[in-house]
C-alpha cells in the first residue's frame, strides 16, 4: 500500500508501522496518557496494540484531510473483513500523539 499521500511525518510513520505490524514501534508514537476511541467509545491502546497489530491494516488510504490528521480508506481486518475505514490523530506540537479516532466511515 502506497503511504506517499501522508504528508505528516508522524501519521505516516504511524500508518507504516501498523502496516508492518510492529507493536514495538506503535507506543513509541503516542504520549503516555494518549487515548484511543473506536467508534467513538474509549478503548485501551494497549489492548489495540495488541489485537490489531500485525492483523489489521489499510489495503488503500483514499483520503486525506486535515493537513494530514484525518485518513479515510479501505481496511482489512482478520478478525471482521474488509470495510471502510477512518483514522483521525491529534497531535500537539510535542508531535507524538495524544488521541487517535477510529471507526468504520460511510
Amino acid at each position: 500500500m502506497n503511504t506517499n499521500a501522508l504528508m505528516n511525518p508522524v501519521v505516516k510513520a504511524a500508518i507504516e508501522v501498523l502496516q508492518s505490524g510492529d507493536r514495538k514501534a506503535w507506543p513509541s508514537l503516542f504520549e503516555a496518557n494518549a487515548k484511543l476511541y473506536d467508534d467513538g467509545a474509549p478503548r485501551s491502546l494497549d489492548k489495540f496494540t495488541k489485537d490489531a497489530l500485525g492483523h489489521e491494516r489499510f489495503t488503500s488510504i483514499d483520503k486525506v484531510e486535515n493537513n494530514g490528521l484525518d485518513l479515510t480508506g479501505k481496511f482489512h481486518s482478520d478478525q471482521w473483513g474488509d470495510f471502510r475505514t477512518y483514522f483521525r490523530f491529534q497531535l500537539p506540537p510535542s508531535g507524538k500523539i495524544t488521541r487517535l479516532d477510529i471507526g468504520q466511515a460511510d
